[in-house]
C-alpha cells in the first residue's frame, strides 16, 4: 500500500528529507540531532532485513536510523570524521558491508562484518590528491551477487579495482581497459550480474565498459558517439533481476539536461525511457526496493525527483524539488508517529 513506504531524498546541505505519504508532504529532520539538519549526506542504504533502519553516510561519518528517517544516531566506528560516499551491503548476508570515503577526507575502502556497528579500514587507499576533481572519493563499490567476497570498487578518480577477499588484497583492472582508452581513471558506478559468465557493467565518466567474462576482457560505448552526450553517470540493477540494470547520462556535471535507459540484456543494448518533462541538470540518484521494484525513484543534481511504478517505462515527476540531490530511496515502512521535523512543505 502506498500509505506504508517512506521516500527519502539525501541532500547536500538539507541532510535528509523524508515523505511518509506518497509524496503528498515532506519533512526535515529535527535540530539538535547527531545528524545535523543542515549537514551534506552523501548516500543511503536501506537495511535488507528491517524495513525501517536505513544507514547514512554524511560528510561527519554513518549514521543510522530506526524510525524510517525521524531520528538519526551516529554510529560511533571507524568512520567518524571521514566523508562516507558509498555504502553498499550483501544481498543474502547483510552483515558484509563495504564502505567507501573520499573528499574532503581521505579516500579508503572499508568493511564491516556486523551490520555496519564497527568498521575495519583496508589497504586500498588513495593518494590525497588527484586530477580532476582534486581530492578522490570512492563513488562506486559492487558486491558479486554470488560471492560477497568478490568485491569491485571505482574512484573519481583514481581508478577500477577487484579484490576477491574481501578487501585483503587487490588488482587495478583499468590496465586491462583497450589501449586507447586507458587511463580514464574517472570512475562513477559499477553493476554486477548474479551467474556465469561473470557480467560487469562499469560507468566511467565518459562512457560505458562491458565484460562478460568476470573482467579479463572489456568493451566499451563512447557516450557521446552512441547518444550525443557524454557525461556518464550511474548504472543501478533492478532489485532481484538477473538481467536488468538502468542508466543515466547527462550533458556535464551538474549539466542542463539528462538521459535515462534501461537494459533488458545486462547491458548489450539500451532503451530510452524519457521523462516526461526535460530534466534540469544530471540524475544523480537511482533506487528501487525489493518490495516493489518496479517502484523507482531518478533524482537530478539540481534537486528535481522522478517516479516511476512500472520499472522505468513511464515517468512523472514530483511536485516537490529539493536542494542539491545526492542520493535517493525508498523503504516499506512509516513510523509508528509520522508527526515532528521541520515541514518542507
Amino acid at each position: 500500500m502506498s500509505s506504508q513506504r517512506t521516500f527519502l531524498v539525501a541532500t547536500d546541505g538539507q541532510a535528509v528529507l523524508r515523505s511518509h505519504n506518497d509524496g503528498e508532504s515532506w519533512q526535515r529532520i529535527t535540530p539538535d540531532q547527531d545528524l545535523e539538519f543542515d549537514d551534506c549526506v552523501r548516500c543511503l542504504l536501506p537495511d535488507r532485513r528491517n524495513p525501517n533502519v536505513v544507514l547514512a553516510g554524511a560528510e561527519s561519518g554513518l549514521f543510522r536510523t530506526e524510525d524510517c528517517g525521524v531520528n538519526w544516531r551516529r554510529v560511533d566506528c571507524g568512520l567518524n570524521g571521514y566523508a562516507v560516499w558509498k555504502l553498499v551491503s550483501d544481498e543474502t548476508n547483510p552483515d558484509i558491508m563495504y564502505a567507501g570515503t573520499g573528499s574532503p577526507t581521505r579516500s579508503i575502502f572499508f568493511r564491516s562484518r556486523d551490520a555496519g556497528r564497527t568498521w575495519e579500514r583496508t589497504s586500498l587507499e588513495m593518494p590525497p590528491k588527484c586530477a580532476g576533481v582534486s581530492r578522490p572519493r570512492m563513488l562506486a563499490i559492487a558486491i558479486d551477487p554470488d560471492n560477497a567476497d568478490s568485491v569491485w570498487v571505482g574512484v573519481e578518480e583514481g581508478g577500477f579495482f577487484h579484490s576477491s577477499d574481501a578487501g585483503d588484497s587487490w588488482e587495478r583492472l583499468d590496465k586491462n581497459w583497450p589501449a586507447q582508452f586507458r587511463g580514464n581513471s574517472d570512475v562513477h558506478s559499477i553493476v554486477v550480474f548474479p551467474g556465469e559468465p561473470k557480467t560487469i557493467v562499469v560507468v566511467v565518466v565518459t562512457g560505458i565498459y562491458r565484460s562478460v567474462d568476470g573482467g579479463k576482457t572489456w568493451q566499451r560505448t563512447d557516450a557521446k558517439d552512441k547518444w550525443g552526450i557524454y557525461y556518464s553517470r550511474i548504472a543501478f540493477r533492478s532489485p532481484g533481476s538477473d538481467n536488468e540494470v538502468f542508466l543515466a547520462i547527462s550533458d556535464g556535471t551538474p549539466g542542463t539536461t539528462s538521459l535515462f535507459f534501461r537494459s533488458t540484456d545486462r547491458g548489450a543494448t539500451w532503451c530510452n525511457l524519457p521523462f516526461p518533462v526535460q530534466p534540469n541538470s544530471c540524475v544523480w540518484g537511482i533506487a528501487s526496493n525489493p518490495a516493489n521494484p518496479k517502484l523507482v525513484l531518478a533524482g537530478t543534481k539540481y534537486g528535481e525527483l522522478y517516479r516511476s511504478v512500472d520499472g522505468g517505462t513511464s515517468w512523472r515527476k514530483e511536485w516537490r524539488e529539493f536542494s542539491e540531490i545526492t542520493d535517493v530511496a525508498w523503504i516499506p515502512a512509516i513510523p509508528a508517529n509520522t508527526g515532528g521535523g521541520h515541514h518542507g512543505h
